[in-house]
């Protein structure tokens, strides 16, 4: 089942998959200027679970923050994941699995995910969408019946509209101006505290454990005063590089997996000089063992390649537990709505469409590895020969 949304909203999508207690994923793709897209998990027509397409762990950690839970992220172990498990889902399990969360609160923090992800996509009607029949997302923590999600959500959506046009975004930051009376700004209630231009509403909600119409319809009588200034920001927390704070003499690492020579060396040329730290090859099959050696931060992949298809060597890395949470972005000549279907059910983070411009390639690799560090040291010669050894044979410079 697939479509536009302008023929068929969201919420007759819900029912039909409701009604015909059906089991698989739902795709969406919104056509709002930026590539947005979510996925919904539905289990006989319950769902199970609901985020970003791209979701990594900031809003699970965004929502955990009230708790303050003793958590080192860097133990988190999500080698148990499934292949097309999102990495939110299954950092809530181990939460869960080991004794950080009672199963109650992780069913609310579920809740609350999946509550978030249909406030932002109810409301699209232009867009396009893919229900694919596949087993259930494992192992399931619960089910939620579709109607009483909806109708909540739909509450919180009409209570929204009333607060437009001083209020449009969820992900804008509202920040206190120099009107709010002085004597009181010593003794800020935390909603206020708050409200310092870099946090948006959408996080205040989950630091505050309200829904995001309640924090805004809190906002919205200062917002009238003059009192809070709404800043937009430019993209979303889920957006950002998930990766820890920058290090300076740190390179990120890259591998860029593609047969056509060309393209290897224009990546290789374009992010070489902005500090990163780069190896093609073209080999698909060969890059298979590889990068069990290279360990790279991102991947980069043709999804067209012989030997072996670039969904294919995805979803065979997606197996491992080195690569559950390592980004691959698909390198593709097709910018079409089943291309990006079969990448995000692949396993794959993201997709590029070539040709692609130097900007374009540095935006997306800034996304999800940070900058790179120019003033790095020059790679020691061993490991230069050690490297060409493995990943150029005789008849290389033919490829």
């Amino acid at each position: 089942m697939q479509g536009q949304l302008s023929e068929l909203d969201i919420r007759s999508i819900f029912q039909l998959i409701d009604i015909g207690q059906q089991t698989g994923e739902l795709y969406i793709e919104s056509f709002d200027g930026q590539a947005n897209s979510w996925l919904i998990f539905f289990a006989n027509g319950g769902i199970l679970y609901a985020g970003r397409a791209n979701e990594q762990l900031n809003r699970l950690q965004d929502i955990l923050h009230p708790l303050q839970l003793p958590i080192n992220w860097a133990d988190v172990n999500l080698s148990n994941l499934t292949p097309l498990r999102p990495p939110e889902y299954g950092a809530l399990w181990w939460l869960l699995e080991n004794s950080y969360l009672s199963t109650q609160q992780a069913r609310s923090i579920l809740h609350r995910l999946i509550e978030e992800t249909l406030f932002e996509v109810i409301s699209l009607h232009q867009g396009r969408f893919s229900f694919q029949f596949h087993t259930a997302l494992s192992p399931q923590l619960t089910e939620f019946n579709v109607g009483p999600l909806v109708k909540r959500v739909i509450r919180q959506l009409q209570g929204w509209l009333q607060l437009q046009p001083h209020v449009n975004s969820l992900y804008d930051c509202p920040l206190l101006s120099d009107t709010y009376p002085s004597e009181a700004s010593s003794n800020l209630p935390p909603l206020l505290a708050m409200a310092n231009g870099k946090t948006p509403i959408v996080q205040i909600s989950r630091h505050l454990n309200r829904n995001i119409f309640s924090v805004a319809n809190e906002f919205y009588p200062y917002i009238q005063k003059g009192q809070i200034q709404l800043l937009q920001q430019s993209k979303s927390p889920s957006h950002e590089a998930t990766q820890g704070p920058s290090i300076m003499n740190a390179v990120p690492r890259i591998v860029c997996i593609d047969d056509t020579l060309a393209v290897r060396q224009a990546i290789e040329m374009m992010l070489d000089a902005y500090g990163y730290e780069v190896t093609s090859i073209a080999n698909p099959v060969k890059a298979l063992s590889l990068l069990f050696s290279l360990k790279p931060d991102l991947i980069l992949c043709d999804v067209t390649m012989p030997e072996l298809e670039g969904h294919q060597l995805c979803a065979m890395l997606r197996q491992a537990p080195w690569f559950q949470s390592v980004p691959i972005v698909m390198l593709t000549g097709q910018d079409s709505f089943v291309e990006r279907v079969k990448a995000n059910m692949a396993g794959a983070t993201d997709y590029l469409t070539k040709p692609f411009d130097e900007p374009e390639l540095l935006a997306l690799v800034e996304k999800y590895v940070g900058r790179g560090n120019p003033k790095r040291l020059a790679p020691e010669t061993l490991l230069e020969q050690e490297i060409s050894a493995t990943l150029n044979p005789d008849n290389w410079s033919h490829l």
